[in-house]
């Protein structure tokens, strides 16, 4: 008969406590997370050696494109690192940037002077001699001596110049137009690889003798042509003068 008093409850202490999952369970449940974060690592690893490797190729090409003794650093950050021996030596470097760059601009502008004045120019092969003075015994046969040298030569205004090089701001040599007695054509002669030279001469009153010549015919003949007109105008001018100084007033 039931008398009202609680019968013993057993208790189990482990009974409501969740099993521990088997090894393997444990293993397939815990692989997703301890796997994210070693990807994630191989990743950014993977990007940062790619930046790094990136910043390094543009710091060379900045080497390359950038003055000297500028030592660019790929740690992030684009810095310029110079010792005051190196900063003096860019400043002298600049200096000589800008006077070369004002030289070659003087250089542009005479080319362009030329050009738009100068009634002809062009290189032609020049080759001086003096004739013999009275009394003086006859020059020496060279007519086989190869001495002739490039010059570019300019007819502007009432003056013939002789340049060393079109770009070159002052003449090496020049002569008046009133000073050329006569203008005449000279034999052609043959040069390397059989190549036909076509020759004239200028002579001035002081006996110096410019001697031309040019592969090209119709260069030569170009030259005659303008100096044989300029210099009788100039003779026949001068002539005129003589005759009004002569001419009693």
């Amino acid at each position: 008969m039931d008398d009202g008093t609680p019968s013993k409850i057993k208790i189990l202490p482990d009974h409501f406590r969740a099993p521990s999952p088997a090894p393997e369970e444990a293993t397939q449940e815990d692989s997703p997370s301890s796997s994210q974060p070693r990807a994630d690592i191989l990743l950014r690893s993977h990007s940062q050696s790619r930046a790094r490797r990136k910043l390094k190729k543009a710091a060379l090409m900045l080497n390359l494109f950038t003055l000297r003794r500028l030592s660019w650093n790929s740690n992030g950050q684009e810095k310029v690192e110079l010792s005051a021996s190196e900063l003096e030596s860019l400043r002298s470097e600049l200096a000589d940037l800008e006077e070369r760059e004002a030289y070659l601009k003087a250089q542009l502008e005479h080319v362009d002077e030329i050009l738009r004045s100068a009634r002809l120019s062009g290189y032609l092969y020049i080759r001086t001699r003096w004739t013999a003075l009275p009394g003086e015994p006859p020059p020496i046969d060279d007519t086989e001596v190869d001495d002739w040298l490039p010059r570019f030569v300019v007819l502007q205004g009432a003056c013939l110049f002789f340049y060393l090089l079109s770009t070159d701001l002052s003449p090496q040599d020049s002569t008046l137009l009133a000073d050329i007695v006569e203008v005449g054509s000279l034999p052609t002669f043959t040069r390397e690889f059989d190549e036909i030279y076509h020759c004239f001469y200028i002579l001035t009153h002081q006996g110096l003798r410019f001697e031309c010549s040019s592969p090209s015919k119709i260069q030569v003949e170009s030259w005659l042509s303008l100096l044989r007109r300029d210099c009788s105008t100039e003779s026949e001018e001068r002539l005129s003068q003589l005759d009004e100084a002569k001419t009693p007033q």
